[in-house]
């Protein structure tokens, strides 16, 4: 019986990306934005990066899979796809924005193509599960991809139509295409969350092991050192 009762109060505290940020301080999401693209290692201007938006779960583990991309110089955590301004993270955890956590991908495109992160995109998460990514669950978790123009809207469907029709995966594709409007940068503590939190249990036991799987799956397109 204690045993059983060890195995469930451990699985409270990776179960959910949500409940591993209750108590956290909260900051102004223009701050937390000032901050990451201050520490950026770029060996460009920020300015001459392009941008990409992308939701597929957790954005702690999102973003550090993108992080390890080659060409990737940037990933900001955030939310997208909702209505409402400035959400913070207990509103859109606990479901009253519409906003799905998303991550801004800044990369040069000259080393790495938009086509390429789409298949980082589709390669690193489930996108038949509808509403959510194992062990979070809901619509702030759901599988998205916001086009910042035509170009990224036809590559986002050709992509989409191509796994469709190749029958990559056995359920349909729940992934929702949709044109970017605002993105909202996280709060601070959880940009480069992993990092920073290596013994963190959600990151440990969920965050680390879905990385590793995206890495031995494509590790032509890591970065030296990944």
């Amino acid at each position: 019986m204690k045993y059983i009762v060890s195995i469930l109060i451990a699985g409270l505290f990776f179960s959910s990306c949500t409940s591993n940020r209750t108590g956290e301080k909260t900051v102004n999401p223009e701050t937390a934005q000032a901050v990451v693209i201050k520490n950026s290692t770029s060996t460009k201007k920020m300015s001459e990066l392009s941008k990409a938006y992308f939701g597929s779960g957790c954005f702690w583990c999102v973003e550090a899979i993108f992080e390890s991309v080659e060409g990737v110089e940037e990933v900001i955590s955030g939310y997208a796809g909702g209505t409402k301004e400035n959400p913070t993270y207990e509103e859109v955890g606990r479901g009253l924005t519409n906003h799905t956590e998303a991550v801004e991908v800044y990369y040069d495109p000259e080393v790495v193509s938009y086509a390429s992160l789409l298949k980082v995109y589709y390669g690193s998460h489930d996108p038949t599960t509808v509403n959510g990514q194992h062990p979070d669950f809901g619509k702030q978790y759901r599988s998205m991809i916001l086009y910042n123009d035509a170009m990224e809207e036809k590559a986002a469907k050709d992509f989409k139509k191509e796994l469709e029709a190749a029958g990559t995966y056995s359920d349909p594709i729940a992934t929702e295409i949709v044109p970017l409007t605002t993105f909202w940068p996280a709060e601070e503590y959880h940009q480069d969350y992993e990092k920073r939190n290596p013994n963190n249990s959600y990151v440990r036991n969920v965050s680390i092991p879905r990385l590793n799987r995206f890495k031995a799956k494509f590790p032509e397109l890591l970065k030296k050192g990944h």
